[in-house]
């Protein structure tokens, strides 16, 4: 998990921890649920009224809460309300369905697609984003309608899927590799990863209008003010990424996969800034945007730091 800010001096700080398969991030800037390997970690902002760590962060988030939810491949997180309660909800790709914590068990399932037969253990459709209205799960992708084990890999080309929740009607279909949906400005906006676009749907008609091209495999999608930012990710060599439309239109345009953010006009279509990382890091799964923050961290679990971070609670 990268924090990507500024040094004092404006330089860009980049802050790094490490959680074992980190993909899903949920923020409202106080809270940050993150997804690991076999975990939901929720973190809280410590720092009030202006307060700066050492070096200089604005932000500083401590780990709170760990929830076990067993290797079920976490994708994308939101923050919902069951039965009036606030809780996370994530999007559990292994079991083809939305779900959130229990307190007696890995899980608790709260939807799933009508085409899914069974909620079992075998990723048919491989399920992957989460747009949220609200605290209300609004729209899902998934890479296929397989209702088999491992089927989605056979339509990764044109088998891609956005799935209305509360009607659990198809939305939106014949796209590569969808990740990322989000409602924003009156639009609900999606990664076509396979094919390198950004863009939006028309829910009346299900036509996909693409806003940019993405040099690199796409995914993370996060809004701020009339800007986009998108994570990008360098193709695995053979695996689930290759042999998709985007290869080709980067071949088109003489340009490699990059791994990186890039920050979109989503009025002009204009990259107009971006970050690119051109070795050890090769796949971004999740960007959050935290508004107002110049620079943050977070205490991790690899030091001794978290042992001293101790905080006490005022009424």
């Amino acid at each position: 998990m990268f924090f990507i800010g500024r040094k004092t001096d404006g330089g860009v700080r980049a802050h790094e921890r490490m959680i074992e398969q980190c993909q899903g991030l949920w923020t409202d800037g106080s809270s940050l649920w993150v997804s690991g390997l076999y975990m939901l970690w929720r973190f809280e902002n410590v720092l009030r009224n202006g307060a700066t760590t050492p070096v200089g962060a604005d932000s500083k988030f401590v780990p709170v809460e760990g929830r076990v939810v067993g290797r079920t491949d976490v994708h994308d997180i939101g923050l919902g309300e069951i039965e009036g309660v606030r809780r996370p909800v994530f999007v559990n790709t292994l079991f083809n369905c939305l779900a959130t914590i229990s307190d007696t068990a890995s899980f608790r399932p709260i939807w799933r697609p009508n085409f899914i037969s069974a909620l079992v253990a075998e990723d048919r459709c491989h399920l992957n984003g989460l747009a949220m209205e609200g605290t209300r799960p609004a729209y899902v992708t998934a890479v296929s309608r397989s209702d088999v084990f491992d089927g989605w890999r056979d339509r990764r080309h044109d088998g891609g899927v956005v799935i209305d929740v509360a009607s659990n009607e198809i939305a939106a279909s014949g796209l590569s590799m969808p990740h990322s949906p989000r409602l924003y400005d009156g639009k609900l906006w999606l990664l076509n990863s396979g094919a390198g676009q950004f863009g939006y749907i028309d829910p009346m008609d299900g036509r996909f209008t693409p806003v940019c091209f993405c040099p690199g495999y796409a995914r993370g999608l996060a809004f701020i003010g009339r800007h986009a930012v998108i994570g990008l990710s360098r193709p695995r060599n053979g695996g689930a990424f290759s042999g998709l439309a985007l290869d080709e239109r980067l071949s088109e345009r003489d340009a490699s996969a990059r791994c990186g953010l890039l920050i979109v006009d989503i009025d002009s279509g204009s990259v107009v800034e971006w970050l690119r990382f051109s070795h050890t890091i090769d796949e971004l799964y999740d960007v959050a945007v935290l508004p107002g923050v110049r620079s943050a961290e977070a205490i991790g679990f690899k030091s001794d730091d978290i042992q001293r971070e101790i905080t006490i609670e005022h009424p």
